[in-house]
């Protein structure tokens, strides 16, 4: 059967929808239509023109209220529900993004977004080497115009709509966020964006002079509200650095404002691969905001570690975050420690910057059992520490045993430690339960601990079973050797309710003992969401009593990760399991089938 035509008031709301395309002030008047067609007209605009109808053309008086001649009463601009009109259309556009933000203005996100898609399409054409040249008349393509409205509209073709300095000029005033490739770092860029509110900025690829030059042009210009700051596989010689972070100084006060400063995967070229760079000291030194720090992945050595760690004792500003992972320290503190045992640790300052460090993440640092007698030490000038993480680090035994005496006297005059993580720091049975057995009385509001990928086996289940009755809230025990003697273990020594609320029991070759287990935990456990216990060599079998258990759990649970596992079943065998569902999503990730992944014939 043939579709209905379109309604003549249905042809008239598209047509009238088409004229807000036009830059032009010479529109029809609207203000007379009744509110059940002003709202299907809303529905009706592409993004552009519904912009053009939000910023200029929508009846609101001075108070931000509208006339509803059908109701004879003044409607709140938000009645309209402009806000649900930009979410529908952000959805078309991007429906992956839309489950990991949930931003208070979401015409705001869909300019900036748009305009970020813009630039990184005019990047792939700037970095082509025979390109020559502006970046601003680089044509933007169809298939981001679509979007907006312009495509098949050819009443645009004398305002340039399709250059990337028509689109920068139109909607940088919605930008505060941006991620910029080197070869947009030019001074021309400066210009371009000089209509964006910026307060975070993330560039990628820095090598070049004439890079940092405009860079340094860009960062001036946007200084006073400029928050956050991350560069991402870029080179940073010592001239380099006292540019880029000498434009960012206010004038007149000499401070700069940056709260959030990330140098990721970067090469710090000689003298400041080695030591710390002087203009990343006054840097540091020059900002009253700066809260969150993070030099990770540079091969920063010892010698700016410590140079680093000395100048963070002597600042005035509270940084809380502090991120120097995977670079090579290890020895950093060990100048700290002796001069701590002799009495002359006090001219280190007396800053508040690590007073309130709240976060200290040391991942993959090179560093041994020494360094963490060292870090024992020096954490004592870090009152208020809540995470820390020396994952990666070949610490052994004798590390934990070096560690242990400050979650001993934290207990007593500092209980601010909520997450420990320790991954993959060759630790045996015997210094995990060591600790196990000290974290089980520690008075502190520990929430989270990660102990994986430390080869432990069965032997530790009896000290894990015991601090499950703990406050613990997260548990990552994947990767310990379990086997399916730790799980039964754990299994009888679970009598009574536990706090837990995520656990990753993955890789421990449990077998069926882990579904059992499994099937105990969720009945103590009426507060846990996520469960990972993927890899656990378990049989199909195991799949019954999970959801046996799950359908008599009086939990929140929201996801149990079955993957890694070889399951031969056909789709149908697991359609009774469908029930379990969480805010439309499956409870249950299966693995996939070994009989729908194997080949369909018998080619070699």
């Amino acid at each position: 059967m043939a579709e209905a035509p379109p309604s003549l008031i249905s042809l008239c709301i598209d047509a009238l929808a088409q004229q807000f395309l036009r830059p032009s002030d010479d529109l029809p008047s609207i203000y007379d239509l009744p509110s059940h067609l002003l709202h299907t007209l809303i529905t009706r605009l592409p993004p552009f023109a519904l912009r053009t109808f939000h910023r200029h053309h929508l009846p609101f008086d001075e108070e931000g209220f509208s006339r509803d001649d059908s109701t004879k009463k003044r409607k709140r601009a938000r009645d309209w529900n402009l806000s649900s009109a930009w979410q529908r259309l952000f959805l078309l556009r991007w429906p992956d993004r839309v489950k990991q933000i949930q931003p208070t203005d979401w015409e705001q996100h869909y300019w900036e977004i748009h305009l970020q898609d813009c630039l990184d399409e005019a990047a792939e054409v700037a970095l082509i080497p025979s390109f020559s040249g502006y970046i601003g008349d680089i044509q933007i393509s169809d298939s981001i115009l679509k979007y907006i409205g312009f495509v098949g509209n050819t009443s645009h073709s004398s305002c340039d709509h399709s250059k990337l300095s028509y689109h920068c000029l139109q909607f940088g005033s919605h930008v505060s966020c941006l991620m910029l490739q080197n070869v947009l770092c030019t001074a021309e860029t400066s210009v371009l964006l000089r209509e964006c509110k910026l307060q975070s900025l993330v560039l990628r690829c820095i090598r070049s002079k004439e890079q940092i030059d405009g860079l340094c042009k860009l960062l001036a210009q946007h200084c006073r509200m400029l928050t956050s700051l991350e560069f991402v596989h870029c080179t940073l010689s010592t001239d380099f650095i006292n540019a880029i972070f000498g434009s960012l100084v206010i004038e007149r006060v000499q401070k700069h404002g940056i709260q959030h400063l990330s140098i990721i995967a970067t090469s710090f070229l000689e003298p400041c691969a080695v030591s710390l760079p002087s203009g990343l000291m006054s840097f540091l030194s020059s900002g009253r905001s700066l809260c969150s720090l993070k030099l990770s992945d540079n091969q920063h050595g010892r010698t700016f570690a410590k140079d680093l760690f000395v100048t963070l004792l002597n600042l005035s500003s509270g940084i809380s975050v502090l991120d120097l992972s995977e670079n090579r320290i290890a020895g950093w503190l060990s100048d700290f420690n002796r001069r701590f045992l002799s009495g002359s640790h006090m001219s280190f300052g007396n800053g508040k910057s690590l007073k309130l460090l709240r976060v200290l993440n040391l991942r993959e640092n090179n560093l041994g059992k020494d360094d963490v007698e060292s870090l024992r030490y020096a954490l004592q000038h870090v009152p208020n520490l809540e995470e820390l993480d020396i994952s990666g680090n070949s610490i052994e035994d004798e590390g934990i045993r070096n560690l242990i005496p400050y979650f001993v006297g934290a207990s007593e005059t500092c209980p601010h430690i909520t997450c420990l993580k320790l991954e993959n720091c060759d630790l045996s049975c015997v210094g995990v339960n060591n600790l196990l057995h000290i974290l089980s009385n520690f008075k502190g509001p520990l929430k989270s601990l990660s102990i994986a990928d430390n080869y432990l086996g069965s032997q530790v289940a009896e000290a894990l079973g015991k601090f499950f009755s703990t406050p613990i809230e997260v548990l990552d025990i994947a990767g310990i050797g379990l086997g399916s003697y730790g799980f039964q273990e754990l299994q009888s020594l679970i009598k009574e309710k536990v706090k837990l609320v995520k656990i990753n029991i993955s890789k421990n070759r449990g077998g069926i003992a882990t579904a059992k287990f499994l099937s105990k935990l969720l009945s103590q456990a009426p507060q846990l969401v996520d469960v990972n216990a993927a890899s656990n060599l378990m049989p199909i079998e195991s799949l019954a009593i999970i959801c046996s258990a799950l359908k008599f759990a009086k939990g929140n649970v929201q996801q149990v990760d079955l993957t890694g596992h070889i399951w031969d079943y056909k789709p149908e065998h697991v359609s009774p399991y469908t029930e379990f569902v969480h805010n439309g999503l499956p409870i249950l990730i299966l693995p996939s089938s070994s009989a729908s992944a194997a080949p369909h014939d018998h080619d070699p």
